[in-house]
């Protein structure tokens, strides 16, 4: 009972302090307001971008495999001379391994190229041309939103039809209906046949299939030559039960190594690549960044921290004959160090609060203008649990000046 009357007279008696000093504590809330707002942005950068790259990488599938001539992470130039003296994978390679995996996993082989794209009188260049086949839906469950995606018999007669993205359709077509219409890729004109679902901006900046056009595998190799031009095919492989990915994936090397004809005391001459690859990478960079990013807000907030100190010092200095006032009539220590602590809680607090609201208007501005940013309802509960911390540790040390000191003293004090 006695200890709720101090705090509840300790906090009105910091709030009057404050009230009457209103301009020296919101310069002294300055610092960790700017430590707060880089505490959030950090926070809500890093998780806009964890949440913008599991939705990108959705397409590549955690349930498949990738077998490719080079791994996706090359560490420096003399890697990548070394990967790039591996004979090339071909086609037929994906023919083989597709028969070998038959009832066990689907095998789609597809490569890429860049290539001018028109319609009419409008040119898009540079834009990426995959050939592959009608398993990619099943590799990615990415489904055209209208039309239809790529079928058997345009690969068996090497028909001319083209799938493209949404972004493709809306700067060649705009509000024109484009399937059944000609496009012309590089040299050859093709039919749409379907446009692929909006996908969105990507973590990277890209925009993934939305800016992709897709034409059957045997219309790519008769068209831009494949591997006989230095093109690389991939092989996504996708077993019949998603929870065996580990059984799945030495399978695999199992029966490329028949295919390449490798002895056992051969290595691998190809990688086998998954979204777990990607994963490891992304998660290695990005705690590097963020933990830069929180070495220099923690920078700006014991900065902060030690204004509020200081200013704590020169309040308890100046309130010298009040606290001895107060002892005089019976204020324990106690009471005299709440109030205090309670004045330094109250500044980081406020500081906390309008931090939080600049730091949701900074996370609106970056998401709409720089990079995915997300702001969540525990990034500002943890602001706020360290608006306190700061204010707490920052408060004792001025706090217990003013709880230690004399009463008489405190009250001949001028």
């Amino acid at each position: 009972m006695k200890l709720g009357l101090d705090i509840a007279e300790s906090a009105r008696i910091s709030l009057a302090a404050l009230m009457a000093n209103k301009r020296r504590g919101a310069l002294t809330a300055l610092g960790i307001i700017i430590g707060i707002v880089a505490v959030i942005t950090t926070m809500t950068a890093a998780n806009g971008l964890a949440n913008n790259f599991k939705e990108t990488f959705s397409v590549i599938g955690a349930d498949v495999v990738y077998v490719s001539r080079m791994p996706w992470i090359i560490r420096g130039p003399d890697e990548f001379a070394r990967y790039n003296r591996r004979p090339q994978i071909e086609i037929e390679d994906g023919e083989r391994l597709a028969e070998a995996l038959r009832g066990r996993a689907v095998v789609n082989p597809y490569l890429g190229t860049q290539a001018a794209v028109r319609y009419g009188s409008k040119t898009l260049d540079s834009i990426r041309i995959t050939g592959t086949t009608d398993k990619m839906v099943v590799m990615s469950g990415s489904l055209p939103d209208t039309g239809r995606f790529l079928m058997p018999f345009d690969l068996q007669y090497r028909r001319a039809v083209a799938v493209i993205g949404s972004e493709i359709k809306d700067k060649l077509f705009g509000q024109k209906n484009p399937l059944g219409e000609k496009i012309r890729v590089g040299n050859r004109d093709f039919r749409v046949v379907g446009v692929m679902a909006r996908q969105g901006q990507g973590v990277f900046g890209d925009t993934g299939t939305d800016v992709e056009v897709f034409i059957p595998v045997p219309t790519f190799t008769k068209i831009f030559g494949g591997q006989r031009r230095g093109l690389d095919v991939d092989l996504a492989v996708k077993g019949t039960n998603p929870a065996m990915l580990g059984d799945l994936e030495y399978e695999v090397i199992g029966e490329f190594r028949k295919i390449r004809k490798l002895r056992p005391s051969q290595d691998d001459n190809f990688s086998i690549n998954k979204l777990d690859t990607l994963v490891t990478a992304y998660n290695n960079i990005m705690g590097v960044v963020v933990g830069v990013g929180l070495m220099v807000t923690g920078i700006a907030l014991f900065v902060g921290g030690v204004g509020v100190m200081n200013i704590m010092f020169v309040s308890v200095t100046e309130r010298t004959r009040e606290i001895g006032i107060r002892k005089a009539i019976g204020a324990r220590r106690r009471s005299v160090l709440m109030q205090f602590m309670f004045e330094a809680g109250v500044i980081c607090l406020f500081g906390g609060l309008v931090g939080i609201v600049l730091a949701w208007l900074v996370t609106l501005l970056i998401d709409a203008t720089l990079m995915p940013a997300s702001f969540s309802p525990g990034i500002a509960l943890l602001a706020i649990l360290i608006s306190l911390a700061v204010g707490m540790l920052a408060g004792i040390a001025p706090a217990w000046k003013g709880a230690r000191q004399d009463p008489i003293e405190a009250l001949r004090y001028e």
